[in-house]
Protein backbone atom coordinates (compact mmCIF):
# COMPACT_ATOMS: atom_id res chain seq x y z
CA UNK A 1 0.00 0.00 0.00
CA UNK A 2 2.60 2.47 -1.21
CA UNK A 3 0.16 5.40 -1.27
CA UNK A 4 -1.76 4.63 1.92
CA UNK A 5 -2.92 7.86 3.54
CA UNK A 6 -2.22 9.90 0.39
CA UNK A 7 -4.75 12.00 -1.50
CA UNK A 8 -4.47 12.50 -5.25
CA UNK A 9 -6.11 14.60 -7.96
CA UNK A 10 -6.01 13.18 -11.50
CA UNK A 11 -7.18 15.13 -14.55
CA UNK A 12 -8.07 13.41 -17.80
CA UNK A 13 -9.28 10.57 -15.57
CA UNK A 14 -11.63 9.12 -18.16
CA UNK A 15 -8.91 8.59 -20.77
CA UNK A 16 -6.79 5.52 -21.39
CA UNK A 17 -3.88 6.51 -19.16
CA UNK A 18 -6.15 8.24 -16.66
CA UNK A 19 -8.38 5.26 -15.91
CA UNK A 20 -5.37 3.00 -15.49
CA UNK A 21 -3.64 5.50 -13.22
CA UNK A 22 -6.69 6.01 -11.02
CA UNK A 23 -7.16 2.26 -10.62
CA UNK A 24 -3.51 1.74 -9.67
CA UNK A 25 -3.40 4.67 -7.25
CA UNK A 26 -6.45 3.37 -5.42
CA UNK A 27 -5.10 -0.19 -5.39
CA UNK A 28 -1.96 1.19 -3.72
CA UNK A 29 -4.01 2.85 -0.98
CA UNK A 30 -4.56 6.40 -2.24
CA UNK A 31 -7.80 8.32 -2.09
CA UNK A 32 -8.42 9.82 -5.50
CA UNK A 33 -10.40 12.76 -6.89
CA UNK A 34 -11.07 12.42 -10.60
CA UNK A 35 -11.53 15.28 -13.04
CA UNK A 36 -12.73 15.10 -16.64
CA UNK A 37 -15.65 16.31 -18.69
CA UNK A 38 -17.53 13.17 -17.65
CA UNK A 39 -16.48 11.00 -14.73
CA UNK A 40 -19.41 8.56 -14.69
CA UNK A 41 -18.32 4.99 -14.21
CA UNK A 42 -14.92 5.82 -12.72
CA UNK A 43 -14.45 4.33 -9.27
CA UNK A 44 -13.02 7.09 -7.07
CA UNK A 45 -13.50 8.80 -3.73
CA UNK A 46 -14.48 12.13 -5.32
CA UNK A 47 -15.86 13.08 -8.73
CA UNK A 48 -15.16 16.61 -9.96
CA UNK A 49 -16.44 16.79 -13.56
CA UNK A 50 -16.01 19.94 -15.59
CA UNK A 51 -14.34 21.68 -18.50
CA UNK A 52 -10.64 22.45 -18.14
CA UNK A 53 -11.09 25.30 -20.62
CA UNK A 54 -13.09 27.08 -17.92
CA UNK A 55 -10.55 29.05 -15.85
CA UNK A 56 -12.82 29.12 -12.81
CA UNK A 57 -13.11 25.33 -12.83
CA UNK A 58 -9.36 24.78 -13.25
CA UNK A 59 -8.47 27.33 -10.57
CA UNK A 60 -10.78 25.67 -8.05
CA UNK A 61 -9.91 22.01 -8.69
CA UNK A 62 -7.07 21.56 -6.18
CA UNK A 63 -9.00 23.09 -3.28
CA UNK A 64 -12.12 21.12 -4.18
CA UNK A 65 -10.06 17.93 -4.22
CA UNK A 66 -8.42 18.80 -0.90
CA UNK A 67 -11.80 19.53 0.66
CA UNK A 68 -13.30 16.29 -0.63
CA UNK A 69 -10.36 14.08 0.37
CA UNK A 70 -9.15 15.84 3.50
CA UNK A 71 -5.85 16.87 1.91
CA UNK A 72 -3.86 16.94 -1.30
CA UNK A 73 -0.54 15.14 -1.65
CA UNK A 74 -0.41 14.30 -5.36
CA UNK A 75 -1.57 16.09 -8.50
CA UNK A 76 -1.35 14.49 -11.93
CA UNK A 77 -2.05 16.83 -14.82
CA UNK A 78 -2.81 14.01 -17.23
CA UNK A 79 -5.42 15.64 -19.49
CA UNK A 80 -4.25 16.49 -22.99
CA UNK A 81 -5.31 16.96 -26.59
CA UNK A 82 -3.51 16.40 -29.88
CA UNK A 83 -4.04 18.70 -32.85
CA UNK A 84 -2.28 17.76 -36.07
CA UNK A 85 -0.96 19.81 -38.94
CA UNK A 86 1.40 22.63 -39.80
CA UNK A 87 0.75 26.15 -38.55
CA UNK A 88 -0.93 27.03 -41.84
CA UNK A 89 -3.43 24.22 -41.26
CA UNK A 90 -4.17 25.18 -37.65
CA UNK A 91 -7.47 26.89 -36.87
CA UNK A 92 -8.09 29.38 -34.10
CA UNK A 93 -10.18 26.70 -32.42
CA UNK A 94 -7.29 24.21 -32.55
CA UNK A 95 -4.96 26.84 -31.12
CA UNK A 96 -7.27 27.75 -28.24
CA UNK A 97 -8.07 24.13 -27.40
CA UNK A 98 -4.42 23.03 -27.41
CA UNK A 99 -3.14 25.89 -25.30
CA UNK A 100 -6.13 25.73 -22.98
CA UNK A 101 -5.92 22.03 -22.14
CA UNK A 102 -2.19 21.34 -22.54
CA UNK A 103 -0.75 24.50 -20.99
CA UNK A 104 -3.19 26.88 -19.30
CA UNK A 105 -5.11 24.27 -17.29
CA UNK A 106 -1.97 22.63 -15.83
CA UNK A 107 -0.59 26.09 -15.07
CA UNK A 108 -3.75 27.07 -13.20
CA UNK A 109 -3.95 23.76 -11.34
CA UNK A 110 -0.29 23.90 -10.30
CA UNK A 111 -0.63 27.52 -9.21
CA UNK A 112 -3.56 26.60 -6.97
CA UNK A 113 -2.14 23.29 -5.71
CA UNK A 114 1.32 24.48 -4.68
CA UNK A 115 0.18 26.64 -1.73
CA UNK A 116 -2.06 23.82 -0.47
CA UNK A 117 0.81 21.35 -0.60
CA UNK A 118 3.30 23.79 0.89
CA UNK A 119 1.04 24.42 3.87
CA UNK A 120 1.02 20.68 4.57
CA UNK A 121 4.74 20.05 4.20
CA UNK A 122 5.03 19.17 0.54
CA UNK A 123 3.73 16.90 -2.20
CA UNK A 124 4.30 15.68 -5.73
CA UNK A 125 3.03 17.04 -9.04
CA UNK A 126 3.39 15.08 -12.27
CA UNK A 127 2.67 16.79 -15.57
CA UNK A 128 2.25 15.02 -18.90
CA UNK A 129 4.56 16.47 -21.52
CA UNK A 130 5.76 14.51 -24.57
CA UNK A 131 8.87 13.44 -26.44
CA UNK A 132 7.43 15.65 -29.17
CA UNK A 133 7.86 18.68 -26.93
CA UNK A 134 11.53 17.89 -26.37
CA UNK A 135 12.37 17.20 -30.02
CA UNK A 136 9.70 18.54 -32.38
CA UNK A 137 8.36 16.26 -35.08
CA UNK A 138 6.65 17.08 -38.37
CA UNK A 139 3.04 18.18 -38.87
CA UNK A 140 2.21 18.71 -35.19
CA UNK A 141 3.33 22.30 -34.77
CA UNK A 142 0.95 23.49 -32.07
CA UNK A 143 0.98 20.17 -30.20
CA UNK A 144 4.78 20.20 -30.06
CA UNK A 145 4.78 23.81 -28.92
CA UNK A 146 2.33 23.17 -26.06
CA UNK A 147 4.24 20.13 -24.86
CA UNK A 148 7.50 22.09 -24.98
CA UNK A 149 5.80 24.77 -22.90
CA UNK A 150 4.61 22.38 -20.19
CA UNK A 151 8.02 20.71 -20.13
CA UNK A 152 9.76 24.04 -19.56
CA UNK A 153 7.17 25.12 -16.99
CA UNK A 154 7.74 21.85 -15.14
CA UNK A 155 11.49 22.43 -14.96
CA UNK A 156 11.02 25.99 -13.73
CA UNK A 157 8.47 25.02 -11.08
CA UNK A 158 10.65 22.11 -10.03
CA UNK A 159 13.43 24.53 -9.13
CA UNK A 160 11.19 27.21 -7.66
CA UNK A 161 9.24 25.01 -5.26
CA UNK A 162 11.67 22.28 -4.25
CA UNK A 163 12.48 24.19 -1.07
CA UNK A 164 8.82 23.79 -0.07
CA UNK A 165 9.06 20.02 -0.24
CA UNK A 166 7.16 19.88 -3.53
CA UNK A 167 8.61 17.73 -6.29
CA UNK A 168 7.38 18.68 -9.76
CA UNK A 169 8.28 16.43 -12.69
CA UNK A 170 6.93 15.44 -16.09
CA UNK A 171 6.49 12.19 -17.95
CA UNK A 172 7.23 12.44 -21.68
CA UNK A 173 5.63 9.60 -23.67
CA UNK A 174 5.78 8.88 -27.36
CA UNK A 175 2.79 7.10 -28.95
CA UNK A 176 0.45 5.33 -26.51
CA UNK A 177 -2.28 2.82 -27.37
CA UNK A 178 -5.21 4.86 -26.05
CA UNK A 179 -8.73 5.54 -27.32
CA UNK A 180 -7.53 9.02 -28.35
CA UNK A 181 -4.82 7.56 -30.59
CA UNK A 182 -7.17 4.98 -32.05
CA UNK A 183 -9.93 7.50 -32.77
CA UNK A 184 -7.36 9.67 -34.54
CA UNK A 185 -6.49 6.78 -36.85
CA UNK A 186 -10.17 6.08 -37.48
CA UNK A 187 -10.88 9.72 -38.35
CA UNK A 188 -8.14 9.56 -40.96
CA UNK A 189 -9.59 6.41 -42.50
CA UNK A 190 -7.19 3.86 -41.04
CA UNK A 191 -8.06 0.63 -39.26
CA UNK A 192 -6.90 1.30 -35.69
CA UNK A 193 -5.64 -2.25 -35.03
CA UNK A 194 -3.61 -2.33 -38.23
CA UNK A 195 -2.27 1.19 -37.70
CA UNK A 196 -1.22 0.48 -34.11
CA UNK A 197 0.54 -2.72 -35.19
CA UNK A 198 2.43 -0.93 -37.98
CA UNK A 199 3.36 1.88 -35.62
CA UNK A 200 4.73 -0.68 -33.19
CA UNK A 201 7.14 -1.90 -35.87
CA UNK A 202 8.86 1.50 -35.73
CA UNK A 203 9.65 1.13 -32.02
CA UNK A 204 12.90 -0.58 -30.98
CA UNK A 205 11.07 -2.44 -28.20
CA UNK A 206 8.65 -3.76 -30.82
CA UNK A 207 5.39 -2.12 -29.74
CA UNK A 208 3.97 1.24 -28.82
CA UNK A 209 3.29 1.96 -25.17
CA UNK A 210 0.22 0.69 -23.37
CA UNK A 211 -1.45 2.96 -20.77
CA UNK A 212 0.06 0.83 -17.99
CA UNK A 213 3.57 1.63 -19.21
CA UNK A 214 2.98 5.34 -18.70
CA UNK A 215 0.92 5.01 -15.52
CA UNK A 216 3.72 3.05 -13.85
CA UNK A 217 6.19 5.86 -14.51
CA UNK A 218 3.73 8.44 -13.19
CA UNK A 219 3.33 6.35 -10.04
CA UNK A 220 7.11 6.27 -9.65
CA UNK A 221 7.33 10.06 -9.96
CA UNK A 222 4.51 10.49 -7.43
CA UNK A 223 6.04 8.06 -4.93
CA UNK A 224 8.80 8.23 -2.36
CA UNK A 225 10.89 6.03 -4.66
CA UNK A 226 11.60 9.21 -6.65
CA UNK A 227 12.24 11.33 -3.58
CA UNK A 228 15.36 12.92 -5.13
CA UNK A 229 13.85 13.47 -8.58
CA UNK A 230 12.78 17.07 -9.09
CA UNK A 231 12.27 19.16 -12.24
CA UNK A 232 12.92 16.11 -14.41
CA UNK A 233 11.52 15.30 -17.84
CA UNK A 234 11.37 11.53 -17.99
CA UNK A 235 11.03 10.06 -21.49
CA UNK A 236 9.05 6.84 -21.88
CA UNK A 237 9.39 6.01 -25.56
CA UNK A 238 10.48 2.39 -26.02
CA UNK A 239 13.70 3.67 -27.55
CA UNK A 240 11.92 5.36 -30.45
CA UNK A 241 13.12 8.84 -31.45
CA UNK A 242 10.66 11.48 -32.62
CA UNK A 243 10.24 11.23 -36.37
Amino acid sequence: MEFAGKSALVTGAAGGIGTTLVRRLRAAGAQVAVADRLTDGIEAEAHLPGDLLDPTYADALPQRAADALGGLDIVVNNAGVITRGAVTETSDQDWSLSLGVNVEAPFRICRAAIPIMAANGGGAIVNTASCWGLRPGPNHAVYCMTKAAIASLTQCMGMDHAHQGIRINAVCPNEVNTPMLRSGFAKRGFDPDTAVAKLGQTVPLGRIAEPEDIADVILFLASDASRYVCGALLEVNGGKPVS
